[in-house]
Parts: C-alpha cells; structure tokens; sequence
C-alpha cells in the first residue's frame, strides 16, 4: 500500500500549469515544509516536501492554497528519473496529492500561525435551528 498524510505549510504559491488540448488538465506543484518531531543539534527542524496535484485538486491549490497556508494532504508516493541537459541522471520523488485540506482557520492564519481563537459569534437561524445562508453563496464553495 502506498498512502501518505502530511501536515505542513506551503513554502511558497503553487505553480499552476495547463495542458494543451481542448480537455487540457491543471497540473499544480507546490513544496510544503513539514515538521520533524524530534530535533537534533545542527540539523534541520522541517522536511521540504515536493508535491503535484492534478485536475480539480490543482484548480483548488491555483485558487485557495498560498505560501504559509497550513493544510493536510493525502496522497501516495511517487518516483522518477529523467537526464538533464549536463547528461546527468536525476532522482525525483514527489507526493501525487489526492485529497488537501485547510489545517487551520483564517483567523489563526493570519495571525502568523499563532492559537488565539476565539468563540464564534451565533449565525443567525430560523425557528427549526438550521442556519440562514445567504444567496449567491453556492458560487464561492470550493466543492459541488
């Protein structure tokens, strides 16, 4: 079995690239910095990880995903090899994303990764309990 979790953020934007053709696919790249547990003197603290995600996967990452977002990924591992234009072989490894989540809220993002939360405030509900939302919403969900 080969299946990856990852926690991390992203070290820079994602760099989003479309295929040619009338179906052309997005094909996002991105590198997350994850966090070792343990930490040894003069080595360092976080693995940089190289990921590709592809279809609506990288449509997401292209509209939602920035440098410092911290998000969860699923995805399995992938290798290769090509040789470059000096005629030397080289190794690749990458995680094939398959799913990628936040892993923290806007708030605590934009307060430089920091956990001051706060209570959210009540949303206001109908007489049945179930939250009013409002029109037009439908068209800012990243998913259908």
């Amino acid at each position: 079995m080969n299946k990856v979790i990852l926690m991390g953020r992203l070290t820079r934007d994602p760099e989003v690239r479309y295929g040619a053709g009338e179906n052309s696919t997005a094909v996002a790249r991105y590198t997350i910095a994850v966090d070792r547990r343990f930490k040894r003197e003069g080595e360092q603290s976080a693995d940089f990880i190289g990921c590709v995600a592809f279809g609506r996967n990288a449509e997401f990452a292209e509209k939602y995903l920035r440098q410092g977002t911290k998000i969860v990924l699923t995805g399995r591992i992938q290798t290769g090899s090509y040789t470059n234009r000096d005629g030397q072989k080289v190794y690749t490894t990458d995680i094939v994303v398959e799913g990628q989540e936040f892993a923290e809220s806007k708030a605590a993002a934009g307060n430089g990764g920091q956990n001051n939360y706060s209570k959210p405030s009540a949303a206001p509900s109908d007489a049945d309990g179930f939250m009013n939302i409002p029109d037009g919403i439908d068209d800012e969900l990243p998913f259908s």
